[in-house]
Protein backbone atom coordinates (compact mmCIF):
# COMPACT_ATOMS: atom_id res chain seq x y z
CA UNK A 1 0.00 0.00 0.00
CA UNK A 2 3.07 2.02 0.81
CA UNK A 3 4.43 1.74 -2.87
CA UNK A 4 1.10 2.07 -4.25
CA UNK A 5 1.20 5.74 -2.74
CA UNK A 6 4.62 6.75 -3.27
CA UNK A 7 4.08 5.19 -7.09
CA UNK A 8 0.99 7.05 -7.77
CA UNK A 9 2.87 10.51 -6.87
CA UNK A 10 6.18 10.15 -8.15
CA UNK A 11 5.97 8.32 -11.57
CA UNK A 12 3.72 11.40 -12.76
CA UNK A 13 4.93 14.19 -10.77
CA UNK A 14 6.86 15.40 -13.51
CA UNK A 15 3.58 16.04 -15.97
CA UNK A 16 2.29 17.78 -13.12
CA UNK A 17 5.18 20.10 -12.81
CA UNK A 18 5.57 20.78 -16.31
CA UNK A 19 1.29 20.85 -17.24
CA UNK A 20 0.25 22.07 -13.66
CA UNK A 21 2.65 24.04 -11.83
CA UNK A 22 4.06 25.36 -15.08
CA UNK A 23 7.84 24.49 -14.41
CA UNK A 24 10.23 24.01 -17.67
CA UNK A 25 11.38 20.43 -18.30
CA UNK A 26 14.71 20.73 -16.84
CA UNK A 27 13.17 22.64 -14.01
CA UNK A 28 10.65 20.10 -13.58
CA UNK A 29 13.40 16.61 -13.63
CA UNK A 30 15.65 18.54 -11.33
CA UNK A 31 12.77 18.81 -8.98
CA UNK A 32 12.16 15.38 -9.41
CA UNK A 33 15.82 14.00 -9.30
CA UNK A 34 16.31 16.41 -6.00
CA UNK A 35 12.84 15.01 -4.31
CA UNK A 36 13.84 11.40 -4.91
CA UNK A 37 17.53 11.66 -3.56
CA UNK A 38 16.21 13.28 -0.77
CA UNK A 39 13.70 10.59 0.26
CA UNK A 40 16.28 7.85 -1.08
CA UNK A 41 19.02 9.50 1.46
CA UNK A 42 17.46 9.99 4.71
CA UNK A 43 17.10 6.14 5.61
CA UNK A 44 21.32 6.95 5.86
CA UNK A 45 20.34 9.21 8.73
CA UNK A 46 17.15 7.69 10.55
CA UNK A 47 18.16 3.89 10.47
CA UNK A 48 20.85 4.44 12.98
CA UNK A 49 18.25 6.33 15.34
CA UNK A 50 15.55 3.78 14.82
CA UNK A 51 17.88 1.55 15.89
CA UNK A 52 19.64 3.49 19.08
CA UNK A 53 16.80 5.32 20.61
CA UNK A 54 12.78 4.79 18.60
CA UNK A 55 10.66 1.64 18.92
CA UNK A 56 10.09 0.41 16.06
CA UNK A 57 6.19 -0.04 16.18
CA UNK A 58 5.72 3.93 17.22
CA UNK A 59 8.56 4.71 15.30
CA UNK A 60 6.49 3.28 11.55
CA UNK A 61 3.35 4.36 13.77
CA UNK A 62 4.49 7.92 13.38
CA UNK A 63 6.25 8.29 10.48
CA UNK A 64 3.21 7.04 8.35
CA UNK A 65 1.23 9.83 9.67
CA UNK A 66 3.68 12.29 8.90
CA UNK A 67 3.50 10.47 5.18
CA UNK A 68 0.21 10.85 5.32
CA UNK A 69 -0.17 14.54 6.56
CA UNK A 70 2.33 15.27 3.27
CA UNK A 71 -0.23 13.54 1.06
CA UNK A 72 -3.28 15.61 2.65
CA UNK A 73 -1.26 18.63 2.00
CA UNK A 74 -0.03 17.71 -1.85
CA UNK A 75 -3.79 17.21 -2.49
CA UNK A 76 -4.54 20.43 -1.20
CA UNK A 77 -1.90 22.12 -3.29
CA UNK A 78 -4.32 20.72 -6.65
CA UNK A 79 -7.43 21.64 -5.02
CA UNK A 80 -6.12 25.15 -4.27
CA UNK A 81 -4.61 25.41 -7.88
CA UNK A 82 -8.05 24.46 -9.16
CA UNK A 83 -10.42 26.44 -7.52
CA UNK A 84 -7.85 29.81 -8.15
CA UNK A 85 -8.88 32.38 -10.34
CA UNK A 86 -5.17 31.86 -12.05
CA UNK A 87 -4.64 28.52 -11.83
CA UNK A 88 -1.78 29.14 -10.02
CA UNK A 89 0.07 26.75 -6.66
CA UNK A 90 1.83 27.80 -4.05
CA UNK A 91 5.54 26.17 -4.76
CA UNK A 92 6.32 26.63 -0.95
CA UNK A 93 3.33 24.82 0.11
CA UNK A 94 4.08 22.25 -2.88
CA UNK A 95 7.70 21.49 -1.47
CA UNK A 96 6.89 21.71 1.93
CA UNK A 97 4.25 18.89 1.39
CA UNK A 98 6.58 17.00 -0.67
CA UNK A 99 9.22 17.24 1.91
CA UNK A 100 7.00 15.48 4.55
CA UNK A 101 6.18 12.99 2.33
CA UNK A 102 9.91 12.65 2.10
CA UNK A 103 10.66 12.57 5.84
CA UNK A 104 7.47 10.11 6.17
CA UNK A 105 9.36 7.42 3.88
CA UNK A 106 12.38 7.94 4.46
CA UNK A 107 11.54 6.71 8.36
CA UNK A 108 9.14 4.30 7.59
CA UNK A 109 10.75 2.01 5.23
CA UNK A 110 13.79 0.43 7.06
CA UNK A 111 11.58 0.29 10.29
CA UNK A 112 8.95 -1.45 8.68
CA UNK A 113 10.85 -4.40 7.16
CA UNK A 114 13.09 -4.53 10.04
CA UNK A 115 9.73 -4.75 12.21
CA UNK A 116 8.43 -7.27 9.74
CA UNK A 117 11.39 -9.79 9.83
CA UNK A 118 11.60 -9.10 13.86
CA UNK A 119 8.10 -10.78 13.88
CA UNK A 120 10.42 -14.65 12.29
CA UNK A 121 12.93 -14.43 14.87
CA UNK A 122 10.52 -14.80 17.31
CA UNK A 123 8.80 -17.19 15.73
CA UNK A 124 11.90 -19.03 15.15
CA UNK A 125 13.47 -18.81 18.50
CA UNK A 126 9.99 -19.46 20.45
CA UNK A 127 8.57 -22.26 18.39
CA UNK A 128 11.10 -24.52 17.52
CA UNK A 129 13.40 -26.61 19.47
CA UNK A 130 16.30 -26.93 16.90
CA UNK A 131 20.23 -27.70 17.27
CA UNK A 132 22.12 -24.34 16.40
CA UNK A 133 23.06 -25.59 12.68
CA UNK A 134 19.46 -26.63 11.77
CA UNK A 135 18.39 -22.93 13.01
CA UNK A 136 20.40 -20.89 11.15
CA UNK A 137 19.16 -22.79 8.57
CA UNK A 138 15.57 -21.94 9.45
CA UNK A 139 15.99 -18.52 9.57
CA UNK A 140 17.78 -18.01 6.58
CA UNK A 141 15.30 -20.01 4.84
CA UNK A 142 12.36 -18.16 6.54
CA UNK A 143 13.76 -14.58 6.12
CA UNK A 144 14.57 -15.44 2.28
CA UNK A 145 10.58 -16.16 2.24
CA UNK A 146 9.82 -12.70 3.60
CA UNK A 147 11.98 -10.68 1.38
CA UNK A 148 10.77 -12.37 -1.30
CA UNK A 149 7.22 -11.75 -0.14
CA UNK A 150 8.46 -8.13 0.53
CA UNK A 151 9.79 -7.65 -2.72
CA UNK A 152 6.61 -9.03 -4.30
CA UNK A 153 4.18 -6.24 -2.82
CA UNK A 154 6.98 -3.89 -3.74
CA UNK A 155 6.22 -4.49 -7.33
CA UNK A 156 2.64 -5.05 -7.14
CA UNK A 157 1.77 -1.80 -5.37
CA UNK A 158 4.32 -0.21 -7.52
CA UNK A 159 2.77 -1.98 -10.55
CA UNK A 160 -0.71 -0.56 -9.79
CA UNK A 161 0.71 2.97 -8.36
CA UNK A 162 1.78 3.43 -11.76
CA UNK A 163 -0.67 2.09 -13.82
CA UNK A 164 -4.42 3.28 -12.18
CA UNK A 165 -2.58 6.21 -10.90
CA UNK A 166 -1.15 7.68 -14.15
CA UNK A 167 -4.73 7.24 -16.02
CA UNK A 168 -6.69 9.06 -13.05
CA UNK A 169 -4.11 11.64 -13.20
CA UNK A 170 -4.68 12.21 -17.15
CA UNK A 171 -8.04 11.45 -17.16
CA UNK A 172 -10.10 12.70 -13.76
CA UNK A 173 -7.32 15.49 -12.50
CA UNK A 174 -5.11 15.68 -10.24
CA UNK A 175 -7.26 16.96 -7.18
CA UNK A 176 -8.60 12.86 -6.90
CA UNK A 177 -5.30 11.75 -8.47
CA UNK A 178 -3.45 12.97 -5.34
CA UNK A 179 -6.77 12.44 -2.77
CA UNK A 180 -6.53 8.14 -3.49
CA UNK A 181 -2.85 7.99 -2.50
CA UNK A 182 -3.48 9.49 0.78
CA UNK A 183 -6.37 7.21 1.58
CA UNK A 184 -3.94 4.40 1.03
CA UNK A 185 -2.04 5.95 3.46
CA UNK A 186 -4.65 6.30 5.87
CA UNK A 187 -6.01 2.56 4.90
CA UNK A 188 -2.27 1.70 5.83
CA UNK A 189 -2.30 3.21 9.29
CA UNK A 190 -5.67 1.40 10.23
CA UNK A 191 -4.22 -2.02 8.77
CA UNK A 192 -0.94 -1.81 10.66
CA UNK A 193 -3.34 -0.51 14.06
CA UNK A 194 -5.10 -3.49 13.42
CA UNK A 195 -2.32 -6.37 14.41
CA UNK A 196 -1.52 -4.73 17.40
CA UNK A 197 -2.70 -7.83 19.66
CA UNK A 198 -0.81 -9.78 17.60
CA UNK A 199 2.72 -8.27 16.69
CA UNK A 200 5.99 -9.55 18.59
CA UNK A 201 7.69 -6.07 20.43
CA UNK A 202 11.18 -5.70 21.38
CA UNK A 203 12.13 -5.37 24.61
CA UNK A 204 10.47 -2.06 26.11
CA UNK A 205 8.10 -0.03 23.56
CA UNK A 206 8.09 4.06 23.43
CA UNK A 207 11.40 6.07 22.95
CA UNK A 208 14.51 3.69 24.07
CA UNK A 209 16.57 5.10 26.48
CA UNK A 210 20.27 4.89 25.36
CA UNK A 211 22.13 1.53 26.13
CA UNK A 212 23.88 0.22 22.88
CA UNK A 213 25.77 2.59 21.17
CA UNK A 214 25.04 3.27 17.12
CA UNK A 215 28.26 1.52 15.28
CA UNK A 216 28.92 5.05 14.34
CA UNK A 217 29.58 5.73 17.96
CA UNK A 218 31.30 2.60 18.39
CA UNK A 219 33.42 3.76 15.95
CA UNK A 220 33.99 7.17 17.67
CA UNK A 221 34.70 5.84 21.09
CA UNK A 222 37.27 3.26 19.49
CA UNK A 223 39.23 6.73 18.30
CA UNK A 224 38.71 8.51 21.29
CA UNK A 225 40.56 5.76 23.39
CA UNK A 226 43.29 5.63 20.63
CA UNK A 227 44.00 9.02 21.83
CA UNK A 228 43.81 8.42 25.50
CA UNK A 229 46.74 6.22 24.90
CA UNK A 230 48.21 7.73 22.44
CA UNK A 231 48.57 10.50 25.29
CA UNK A 232 49.56 8.06 28.20
CA UNK A 233 52.03 6.65 25.98
CA UNK A 234 51.70 2.91 27.34
CA UNK A 235 52.71 0.59 25.08
CA UNK A 236 49.64 -2.05 25.73
CA UNK A 237 46.51 -2.01 23.14
CA UNK A 238 43.10 -2.51 23.58
CA UNK A 239 39.84 -3.14 21.90
CA UNK A 240 35.95 -2.96 22.28
CA UNK A 241 35.77 -5.80 24.64
CA UNK A 242 32.44 -4.90 26.01
CA UNK A 243 29.93 -7.79 24.64
CA UNK A 244 27.65 -5.38 22.52
CA UNK A 245 30.78 -3.65 20.87
CA UNK A 246 31.86 -6.70 19.83
CA UNK A 247 28.58 -8.37 18.76
CA UNK A 248 28.61 -5.00 16.28
CA UNK A 249 32.65 -5.62 15.24
CA UNK A 250 32.18 -9.29 14.70
CA UNK A 251 30.75 -11.64 11.54
CA UNK A 252 27.39 -13.34 11.33
CA UNK A 253 28.89 -16.47 13.27
CA UNK A 254 32.36 -14.85 15.30
CA UNK A 255 30.27 -13.40 18.57
CA UNK A 256 32.50 -13.80 21.28
CA UNK A 257 33.22 -11.47 23.81
CA UNK A 258 36.53 -10.50 24.70
CA UNK A 259 35.74 -10.06 28.15
CA UNK A 260 32.78 -8.48 30.25
CA UNK A 261 32.66 -4.54 30.71
CA UNK A 262 29.88 -2.24 31.39
CA UNK A 263 28.33 -0.51 28.38
CA UNK A 264 29.18 2.81 29.90
CA UNK A 265 33.09 1.56 30.68
CA UNK A 266 35.82 4.51 30.03
CA UNK A 267 38.53 3.75 27.64
CA UNK A 268 40.84 2.97 30.53
CA UNK A 269 38.66 0.58 32.11
CA UNK A 270 38.62 -1.24 28.83
CA UNK A 271 42.07 -0.91 28.51
CA UNK A 272 42.69 -2.33 32.02
CA UNK A 273 39.94 -5.51 31.27
CA UNK A 274 42.24 -5.92 27.98
CA UNK A 275 45.72 -6.18 29.71
CA UNK A 276 44.52 -8.62 32.61
CA UNK A 277 44.48 -11.21 30.12
CA UNK A 278 46.42 -10.31 27.23
CA UNK A 279 46.96 -14.02 25.75
CA UNK A 280 43.35 -14.83 25.57
CA UNK A 281 42.44 -11.54 24.08
CA UNK A 282 45.26 -11.96 21.55
CA UNK A 283 43.51 -15.50 21.01
CA UNK A 284 40.30 -14.10 20.70
CA UNK A 285 41.19 -10.83 18.50
CA UNK A 286 42.83 -13.52 15.70
CA UNK A 287 39.86 -15.77 15.67
CA UNK A 288 37.67 -12.46 15.18
CA UNK A 289 40.15 -10.44 13.50
CA UNK A 290 37.36 -7.40 13.83
CA UNK A 291 38.30 -4.31 15.72
CA UNK A 292 37.53 -0.72 15.46
CA UNK A 293 39.83 0.46 12.79
CA UNK A 294 38.66 -2.40 10.94
CA UNK A 295 34.91 -0.98 11.08
CA UNK A 296 36.36 1.80 9.46
CA UNK A 297 38.08 0.11 6.53
CA UNK A 298 35.53 -1.79 5.85
CA UNK A 299 33.17 0.70 5.03
CA UNK A 300 35.61 2.69 3.65
CA UNK A 301 36.65 -0.12 1.00
CA UNK A 302 33.46 -0.02 -0.41
CA UNK A 303 33.65 3.21 -1.35
CA UNK A 304 35.02 2.73 -4.67
CA UNK A 305 32.16 -0.17 -5.44
CA UNK A 306 29.41 2.16 -4.60
CA UNK A 307 30.68 5.35 -6.57
CA UNK A 308 30.73 3.45 -9.34
CA UNK A 309 27.22 2.51 -9.00
CA UNK A 310 26.29 5.95 -9.48
CA UNK A 311 25.67 5.95 -13.33
CA UNK A 312 23.31 3.10 -13.05
CA UNK A 313 21.06 5.05 -10.21
CA UNK A 314 21.27 8.10 -12.91
CA UNK A 315 19.99 5.99 -15.67
CA UNK A 316 16.85 4.17 -13.27
CA UNK A 317 16.02 7.90 -12.47
CA UNK A 318 14.99 8.56 -16.76
CA UNK A 319 11.74 6.94 -16.53
CA UNK A 320 9.97 9.15 -14.19
CA UNK A 321 11.37 12.34 -16.06
CA UNK A 322 12.35 12.40 -19.63
CA UNK A 323 11.25 9.34 -20.60
CA UNK A 324 7.31 10.45 -19.68
CA UNK A 325 7.81 13.45 -21.25
CA UNK A 326 9.26 11.74 -24.53
CA UNK A 327 5.95 9.87 -24.03
CA UNK A 328 3.82 12.74 -23.85
CA UNK A 329 4.64 13.82 -27.35
CA UNK A 330 4.10 10.52 -29.24
CA UNK A 331 1.27 9.19 -30.79
CA UNK A 332 -0.50 6.70 -27.58
CA UNK A 333 -3.87 6.42 -29.14
CA UNK A 334 -5.34 2.68 -28.53
CA UNK A 335 -8.56 2.66 -30.38
CA UNK A 336 -10.69 6.01 -31.12
CA UNK A 337 -10.70 7.77 -27.69
CA UNK A 338 -8.26 5.74 -25.56
CA UNK A 339 -4.68 7.41 -24.83
CA UNK A 340 -2.24 5.63 -23.16
CA UNK A 341 -0.82 7.76 -20.27
CA UNK A 342 2.60 8.06 -20.95
CA UNK A 343 3.68 7.59 -17.03
CA UNK A 344 1.90 3.55 -17.23
CA UNK A 345 4.80 2.67 -19.13
CA UNK A 346 7.27 2.60 -16.19
CA UNK A 347 4.50 -0.38 -15.31
CA UNK A 348 6.74 -2.41 -17.94
CA UNK A 349 9.85 -2.55 -15.97
CA UNK A 350 7.98 -3.95 -12.96
CA UNK A 351 6.40 -6.40 -14.87
CA UNK A 352 9.44 -7.59 -16.39
CA UNK A 353 10.80 -8.23 -12.90
CA UNK A 354 7.75 -10.25 -11.46
CA UNK A 355 7.44 -12.11 -15.54
CA UNK A 356 11.77 -12.72 -15.56
CA UNK A 357 12.85 -12.95 -11.99
CA UNK A 358 11.06 -16.78 -11.71
CA UNK A 359 13.41 -17.45 -14.96
CA UNK A 360 16.49 -15.88 -13.35
CA UNK A 361 15.96 -18.08 -10.14
CA UNK A 362 15.00 -21.52 -12.24
CA UNK A 363 17.02 -21.50 -14.83
CA UNK A 364 19.67 -18.90 -14.73
CA UNK A 365 21.40 -19.51 -11.75
CA UNK A 366 21.15 -23.61 -11.95
CA UNK A 367 23.18 -22.97 -15.43
CA UNK A 368 25.51 -20.92 -14.54
CA UNK A 369 26.04 -23.02 -11.65
CA UNK A 370 26.53 -25.89 -13.84
CA UNK A 371 28.81 -23.72 -16.01
CA UNK A 372 31.05 -22.25 -12.97
CA UNK A 373 31.01 -25.59 -11.55
CA UNK A 374 30.29 -23.90 -8.01
CA UNK A 375 27.40 -23.66 -5.60
CA UNK A 376 26.81 -20.09 -5.87
CA UNK A 377 26.73 -19.55 -9.93
CA UNK A 378 26.83 -16.10 -11.23
CA UNK A 379 27.84 -14.00 -7.80
CA UNK A 380 27.17 -11.17 -6.59
CA UNK A 381 29.74 -8.85 -8.30
CA UNK A 382 28.73 -10.38 -11.73
CA UNK A 383 25.39 -9.93 -11.11
CA UNK A 384 25.38 -6.26 -11.18
CA UNK A 385 28.04 -6.17 -13.52
CA UNK A 386 25.62 -7.50 -15.93
CA UNK A 387 22.89 -5.05 -14.89
CA UNK A 388 25.13 -2.43 -15.21
CA UNK A 389 25.55 -3.53 -18.71
CA UNK A 390 22.18 -4.19 -19.53
CA UNK A 391 21.06 -0.35 -18.54
CA UNK A 392 24.16 0.75 -20.81
CA UNK A 393 22.32 -0.54 -23.98
CA UNK A 394 18.92 0.67 -22.98
CA UNK A 395 20.30 4.35 -22.83
CA UNK A 396 21.95 3.38 -26.32
CA UNK A 397 18.60 2.16 -27.41
CA UNK A 398 16.93 5.27 -25.79
CA UNK A 399 18.91 7.47 -27.55
CA UNK A 400 18.21 6.15 -31.50
CA UNK A 401 14.79 6.15 -30.64
CA UNK A 402 14.80 9.67 -29.48
CA UNK A 403 16.92 10.76 -32.73
CA UNK A 404 13.66 9.08 -35.12
CA UNK A 405 11.51 10.76 -32.89
CA UNK A 406 13.40 14.03 -33.36
CA UNK A 407 13.58 13.30 -37.18
CA UNK A 408 9.85 12.54 -37.70
CA UNK A 409 9.01 15.57 -35.87
CA UNK A 410 11.39 17.71 -38.40
CA UNK A 411 9.34 15.99 -41.32
CA UNK A 412 5.69 15.97 -40.40
CA UNK A 413 6.44 20.30 -39.41
CA UNK A 414 5.47 21.14 -43.23
CA UNK A 415 2.60 18.76 -43.65
CA UNK A 416 -0.82 20.51 -43.67
CA UNK A 417 -1.99 18.83 -40.91
CA UNK A 418 0.62 19.20 -38.76
CA UNK A 419 0.10 18.57 -34.84
CA UNK A 420 2.74 20.82 -32.48
CA UNK A 421 1.38 18.53 -29.45
CA UNK A 422 2.06 14.70 -31.18
CA UNK A 423 4.68 12.58 -33.92
CA UNK A 424 3.11 10.36 -35.42
CA UNK A 425 5.32 8.15 -33.60
CA UNK A 426 4.15 5.14 -31.71
CA UNK A 427 5.16 5.21 -27.50
CA UNK A 428 5.68 1.72 -27.71
CA UNK A 429 8.95 2.26 -29.53
CA UNK A 430 10.10 3.09 -26.11
CA UNK A 431 8.78 -0.68 -24.52
CA UNK A 432 12.59 -1.64 -25.40
CA UNK A 433 14.52 0.36 -23.41
CA UNK A 434 11.85 0.21 -20.34
CA UNK A 435 12.29 -3.41 -20.26
CA UNK A 436 15.54 -3.81 -20.91
CA UNK A 437 16.16 -1.90 -17.68
CA UNK A 438 13.58 -4.11 -15.61
CA UNK A 439 15.83 -6.59 -16.68
CA UNK A 440 18.93 -4.51 -15.56
CA UNK A 441 16.90 -3.80 -12.34
CA UNK A 442 16.58 -8.00 -11.30
CA UNK A 443 20.24 -7.71 -11.96
CA UNK A 444 22.12 -5.31 -10.67
CA UNK A 445 19.48 -3.62 -7.54
CA UNK A 446 18.75 -7.08 -6.11
CA UNK A 447 22.44 -7.73 -6.35
CA UNK A 448 23.33 -4.35 -4.22
CA UNK A 449 21.04 -5.42 -1.42
CA UNK A 450 22.75 -8.53 -0.78
CA UNK A 451 26.06 -7.14 -1.63
CA UNK A 452 25.95 -3.84 0.60
CA UNK A 453 23.76 -6.39 3.44
CA UNK A 454 26.90 -9.36 3.18
CA UNK A 455 29.86 -6.78 3.25
CA UNK A 456 28.91 -4.33 6.55
CA UNK A 457 28.95 -5.99 10.23
CA UNK A 458 26.18 -7.74 12.00
CA UNK A 459 24.70 -4.97 14.43
CA UNK A 460 25.30 -2.91 11.07
CA UNK A 461 22.66 -4.65 8.58
CA UNK A 462 20.14 -1.92 8.93
CA UNK A 463 22.78 0.35 7.79
CA UNK A 464 23.60 -1.92 4.90
CA UNK A 465 19.90 -1.13 3.35
CA UNK A 466 20.64 2.50 3.98
CA UNK A 467 24.12 1.97 2.35
CA UNK A 468 21.91 0.81 -0.90
CA UNK A 469 19.40 2.85 -1.00
CA UNK A 470 22.03 5.92 -0.83
CA UNK A 471 22.76 5.00 -4.58
CA UNK A 472 19.63 5.82 -6.04
CA UNK A 473 19.94 9.20 -3.24
CA UNK A 474 23.13 10.29 -4.53
CA UNK A 475 22.62 9.29 -8.04
CA UNK A 476 19.23 11.16 -8.07
CA UNK A 477 21.28 14.27 -6.38
CA UNK A 478 23.73 13.69 -9.46
CA UNK A 479 21.59 13.29 -12.20
CA UNK A 480 19.75 16.79 -11.18
CA UNK A 481 23.56 18.34 -10.62
CA UNK A 482 24.08 16.72 -14.58
CA UNK A 483 21.08 18.47 -15.85
CA UNK A 484 22.27 21.85 -14.47
CA UNK A 485 25.92 21.69 -15.92
CA UNK A 486 24.33 20.56 -19.61
CA UNK A 487 21.66 23.12 -19.84
CA UNK A 488 24.55 25.65 -18.30
CA UNK A 489 26.63 24.18 -21.66
CA UNK A 490 24.23 23.78 -24.18
CA UNK A 491 22.73 27.30 -24.10
CA UNK A 492 26.06 28.66 -23.62
CA UNK A 493 27.24 27.45 -27.36
CA UNK A 494 27.42 29.17 -30.11
CA UNK A 495 24.01 27.90 -31.42
CA UNK A 496 22.50 28.66 -28.16
CA UNK A 497 20.43 25.08 -28.38
CA UNK A 498 18.89 24.10 -25.36
CA UNK A 499 19.13 20.17 -24.83
CA UNK A 500 16.05 19.75 -22.82
CA UNK A 501 13.59 22.87 -24.27
CA UNK A 502 10.55 22.97 -23.18
CA UNK A 503 9.22 22.50 -27.15
CA UNK A 504 10.80 18.67 -27.46
CA UNK A 505 10.91 18.92 -31.17
CA UNK A 506 13.50 21.40 -30.37
CA UNK A 507 15.03 19.35 -27.30
CA UNK A 508 18.50 17.29 -27.74
CA UNK A 509 17.45 14.70 -25.45
CA UNK A 510 19.25 12.31 -27.86
CA UNK A 511 22.71 13.85 -26.67
CA UNK A 512 22.00 13.70 -23.11
CA UNK A 513 21.63 10.24 -23.72
CA UNK A 514 24.58 9.42 -25.39
CA UNK A 515 26.33 11.42 -22.83
CA UNK A 516 25.17 9.09 -20.48
CA UNK A 517 26.21 6.64 -21.75
CA UNK A 518 29.69 7.37 -22.65
CA UNK A 519 30.04 7.89 -18.66
CA UNK A 520 28.02 4.84 -17.61
CA UNK A 521 30.73 2.83 -20.23
CA UNK A 522 33.94 4.59 -18.47
CA UNK A 523 32.26 3.67 -14.87
CA UNK A 524 31.28 0.51 -16.44
CA UNK A 525 35.45 -0.43 -17.33
CA UNK A 526 36.24 0.75 -13.88
CA UNK A 527 33.82 -1.21 -11.85
CA UNK A 528 35.73 -4.64 -14.00
CA UNK A 529 38.89 -3.39 -12.67
CA UNK A 530 38.15 -2.64 -8.80
CA UNK A 531 36.21 -6.09 -9.25
CA UNK A 532 39.22 -7.98 -9.79
CA UNK A 533 41.13 -6.82 -6.56
CA UNK A 534 38.20 -6.53 -4.65
CA UNK A 535 37.89 -9.14 -1.63
CA UNK A 536 34.73 -9.64 0.13
CA UNK A 537 34.05 -10.37 3.64
CA UNK A 538 33.42 -13.92 2.95
CA UNK A 539 36.55 -14.72 1.03
CA UNK A 540 38.73 -12.67 3.73
CA UNK A 541 37.64 -14.72 6.55
CA UNK A 542 37.74 -18.13 4.24
CA UNK A 543 41.90 -16.41 3.95
CA UNK A 544 42.10 -16.30 7.53
CA UNK A 545 40.98 -19.72 8.40
CA UNK A 546 43.17 -21.58 5.58
CA UNK A 547 46.48 -19.37 6.68
CA UNK A 548 48.54 -21.36 9.15
CA UNK A 549 48.31 -20.54 13.33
Amino acid sequence: MERYAFKGVASNLVTYLTDVVKMSNSRAAKTVNTWAGFTSMLPLFSAPLADAYWDRFFTILASSSVYFVGLVGLTWTAFAGSRSATKTISTYFLYSSLCLVSIGLGVLNPSLQAFGADQLDHDLDKEFELLSGDQKDAKATRKTQFFQWWYFGVCTGSLMGVTVMAYIQDTFGWVLGFAIPGIAMFLLILLFLSGCGIYVYGAGTGLKTKTTPTPFEKILKFIKGRVVKKKKKQRSTYTLADEDDLDAMELELQERPLCECDDDAEPEDIEKASTTTPQKMDDESSKTGFSGVDTIKLVLRLLPIWTMLLMFAVIFQLPATFFTKQGMTMKRNIGPSFKIPPATLQSTITLSIILLMPLYEKILIPVTKRIKNNGQGISVMERMGVGMFLSIIAIVIAAIVERKRLDISQKVKTLPDYDPETVPFSIFWLLPQYILLGISDIFTVVGMQEFFYSEVPVRMRTMGFALYTSVFGVGSFVSAGLISVVEAYSTSTGEGQNWFADDMSEARLDKYYWLLALTSTISFVVYIVLCKYFKSSSDQGSEEEKAPK
